[in-house]
């Protein structure tokens, strides 16, 4: 490979943890910061200058749920005004009136919708949230009146699987531009609640041809983005295109690191932004470096000729079911536990389908 790095694209910036709702397949970490931990107005003013500095080109404003900072505004109109495309990521449950106008006078490029279910019921279970739906269609219908580009997020598990063609039929009905089917990743408050989240086999193949079909039908019409399981994956996904390759992530309280669950390896320390620059971070870090290229590659990842595809998959799913982010990614077909994967799916379609009172619901202070 290349000795040579090069910038980032892309950021995630997590402005919060503090949400409105409680799914129970959110990724964040179970130790939820509170608003007294997150960065200041300044601080993330300055932040998104030297990311800017950088050469990120895209920065995926997310949370918990951003809109509960009143500085986003601010944040948005910095952003414009250095040229790099915002990407706001809401649940859209508690948006002032008149906030969608500011934010779009403000310079924003996007807007990304999650809705939990095609379904109000679906959305009150999954994110324990009261007259959340029509919340949420509220602010889709908005977008696409104030001509903001839209994606609706539709976030895929065992208790909304079956409802994938009712939700393509709902982002054709708002407007929407794009549509993401993305089945849950298993980290944070997901994985605490694997057991009641995963479907069976069956319904991701069914998921599958329904998804292909309907991208062949609607080209040129609404884009839709798949995002398969790793559990019934054959090969693993690169991780944020490769670990530290070209994005990374920005915790509430500054924390830099270069994947949403980085923070599950133990071994790894992740330096702050201020304690450290983003471009000695990026460029220096031991944590970025740790995982970065393929020297650090084992066998069979070393001599694989897909090195260079997945770049090893996901370091922090090899932690978790591992217990070594050097391992094969198991959700690899040559990984010694890719076995394991299959026995985690047996483990969970054992168990009947959970009703909202054996969620673990996502809650600052309390796992």
């Amino acid at each position: 490979m290349s000795d040579t790095l090069l910038p980032p694209i892309g950021m995630l910036a997590e402005l919060t943890h503090r949400c409105p709702l409680q799914c129970v397949y959110c990724s964040n970490p179970l130790e939820l910061l509170k608003a007294d931990k997150e960065l200041s107005t300044d601080a993330w003013l300055a932040l998104f200058e030297e990311a800017a500095d950088l050469g990120v080109l895209q920065i995926h404003l997310s949370g918990g749920e951003p809109t509960l900072r009143p500085d986003l505004e601010q944040f948005v109109s910095c952003l414009s005004r250095r040229g790099v495309y915002t990407n706001l990521i809401t649940a859209g449950v508690g948006i002032a009136e008149g906030r969608l106008e500011r934010l779009r006078d403000a310079g924003l490029d996007h807007l990304q919708l999650s809705i939990q279910g095609a379904h109000a019921p679906t959305t009150e279970k999954i994110g324990n949230h009261r007259g959340a739906q029509e919340k949420k269609l509220e602010v889709a219908r908005k977008v696409v009146e104030l001509g903001l580009p839209l994606t609706i997020n539709a976030p895929i598990h065992r208790h909304n699987i079956e409802e994938v063609p009712a939700f393509i039929d709902l982002a054709l009905s708002l407007g929407a531009q794009r549509l993401e089917i993305a089945n849950v990743q298993y980290a944070g408050w997901a994985l605490l609640n694997r057991n009641a989240l995963m479907p069976d086999r069956e319904a991701v193949e069914r998921q599958v041809e329904i998804v292909e079909e309907a991208q062949w039908r609607l080209q040129g019409i609404l884009a839709i983005d798949f995002v398969a399981p790793d559990y019934f994956a054959i090969y693993p996904k690169p991780c944020m295109g490769g670990w530290a390759r070209d994005a990374f992530m920005v915790a509430p309280d500054g924390k830099v690191l270069p994947c949403h669950a980085a923070g599950t390896i133990p071994t790894l320390h992740f330096e702050r932004f201020g304690e450290a620059s983003l471009t000695d971070i990026w460029a220096h870090s031991e944590a970025f470096n740790a995982f970065r290229g393929d020297d650090w590659m084992l066998e069979p990842c070393r001599s694989c000729d897909r090195k260079e595809i997945d770049w090893g998959g996901c370091r922090c799913q090899a932690m978790a079911i591992a217990g070594n982010a050097a391992a094969t990614d198991p959700a690899c077909i040559k990984s010694p536990l890719h076995s394991r994967m299959a026995s985690l799916i047996g483990e969970a379609n054992a168990i009947p389908s959970s009703n909202a009172e054996d969620f673990r619901y996502r809650r600052i202070g309390r796992a």
